[in-house]
Formats: C-alpha cells, sequence, structure tokens
C-alpha cells in the first residue's frame, strides 16, 4: 500500500511549502506475480517442438564381395537434371507454377551395351487421389516398390501410432529399427546430380529418402558411363537432354 506522510524538517520559513514523503509498498504486487506465474505454470500445455526427423544413411560394414552383391540386385541411380529457359531461368510448369526437374534412372550397376538397364524419365509428382485412394506416381512410386518390404512394416507401425496402441517416441524408435533392417530387402539409392541441377532437385530426393524410408543413400558425381547412358536415352526417345552447362557452380 502507499502511504504519504508530512516531512518535518525543523524549523520553517514563512511560506515555504510543506514536504510529503511518499513511500510504495511492493509486497502485494510481488505476491500477485508470484501467484500469476504459479498460475501460468499450472495451466499451460507444453508443446514438443516439431522437428523434421531424418533418416540417416547406415554406417553398415560389409564385406566388398557383399557390396558389390548388394549393388547387383539392389542398386538404384538417380541422375537429377533442371530443365532451363533460354534466358538461363529455371522453367517453370504452367499448370502448377513449380520447377521443372526430371529424374533419369537405372537399375543394377550400368551397362554400355544398354541391353541390361535402359534409362528412364520420372519426375517429382509425389503422391495424386484416385477414386478417393492415394496413389503414388513419379520417382516415389519406384522408389517404393524397391522398398516394400520396409514400407509394409512402416505404414503397419503407422497405423498402431495413429490409433495410439504405440507412443510416438516408440513409433520413431521401431521405424528407424524397421528402416536399418538388413533381414528386410532394401535399394540402395546412389543420388547424382547433373551440371544443371539446382539446389530444389536435390532436397526433394533427399525428401524421397525420407518419405520411402530408404536407410542406404550416398550422393556422387556422375560419371563418363551416365552420360553415355544419358545419350543413348537421348537417341531413343528423341528428347533433348544432354545441354550446355547453364547453371553456374554445379552441384555434385
Amino acid at each position: 500500500m502507499a502511504e504519504v506522510a508530512e516531512h518535518d524538517s525543523g524549523k520553517k520559513k514563512k511560506g515555504a511549502q510543506k514536504k510529503m514523503t511518499i513511500r510504495v509498498d511492493f509486497t502485494p504486487m510481488v505476491d500477485m506475480n508470484m501467484l500469476l506465474i504459479t498460475f501460468f505454470m499450472l495451466c499451460t500445455t507444453m508443446i514438443k517442438s516439431q522437428t523434421l526427423q531424418i533418416t540417416l544413411p547406415t554406417n553398415e560394414k560389409l564385406q566388398k564381395e557383399q557390396q558389390n552383391q548388394a549393388k547387383k540386385s539392389e542398386a538404384i541411380t538417380l541422375i537429377l537434371d533442371t530443365e532451363y529457359n533460354a534466358d538461363g531461368t529455371p522453367k517453370h510448369d504452367e499448370e502448377t507454377g513449380k520447377t521443372i526437374h526430371n529424374v533419369y534412372w537405372y537399375q543394377g550397376l550400368p551397362d554400355t551395351t544398354f541391353q541390361v538397364n535402359l534409362l528412364a524419365k520420372e519426375s517429382f509428382i509425389g503422391d495424386t487421389r484416385e477414386n478417393g485412394v492415394k496413389v503414388q506416381q513419379g520417382i516415389r512410386k519406384i522408389l517404393r516398390e524397391q522398398n516394400k518390404d520396409v514400407m509394409a512394416n512402416y505404414l503397419e507401425l503407422k497405423e498402431k501410432w495413429k490409433n495410439r496402441e504405440i507412443s510416438k517416441e516408440t513409433f520413431d524408435s521401431l521405424a528407424k529399427k524397421n528402416a536399418a533392417d538388413s533381414t528386410l530387402t532394401r535399394p540402395v539409392v546412389i543420388i547424382k546430380p547433373g551440371p544443371n541441377t539446382t539446389y530444389e532437385a536435390l532436397i526433394n530426393t533427399l525428401d524421397e529418402m525420407q518419405i520411402n524410408q530408404i536407410a542406404r543413400y550416398s550422393i556422387q558425381m556422375p560419371t563418363h558411363v551416365d552420360t553415355l547412358l544419358l545419350e543413348n536415352f537421348q537417341a531413343r526417345t528423341g528428347e533433348t537432354v544432354i545441354r550446355p552447362t547453364i547453371r553456374q557452380n554445379a552441384v555434385y
């Protein structure tokens, strides 16, 4: 409470003003602040920070023979490319307005005879709906088919989490173990950004690794054999694939 008291200085001059001493007691205000802090602490719901869970590549120690065998049967190579306009700016799709990124892929080890693995072209379409059912399209469909064993277990775990049969922490732990389960058939994805590839295309590809629960992947430079495969694809389809390097500071 505030208290006002008259200050008596002893001798008073004629016509001098009286001085008042004002004293404010802050004890009630401090008590009120402490009660408010306690109230808000008890009534506030603590929200966990929403962070992106990234499935990092596994650090598996395999023998050289096992690595070669895995590459032959499970390896998928993705060659990334971005289309550009004549003025050097990335080309955008007229309907969606998104940058046009192309993904050229083949399975297994590269074959310069073009008899075993021919290049195929896909895009980052993602998911679409047909009659109310979600259907994978583009490169997502290819990756999911190659990782169907892991994805089947992952979707089962996700359904249990949605039904509150397991907690979020348990779901994350089991999903991580599932992605790294060596007893399941899993692809080894080799990502090769071309000289005209933008960072957006590379990030989109890494997102697909996360969405499709692919734990084994690496980023490498395109080789001369990859160029031969692109040239063969260009001759087969008549599409312009091999173009001069437009983008500066190419990403590899």
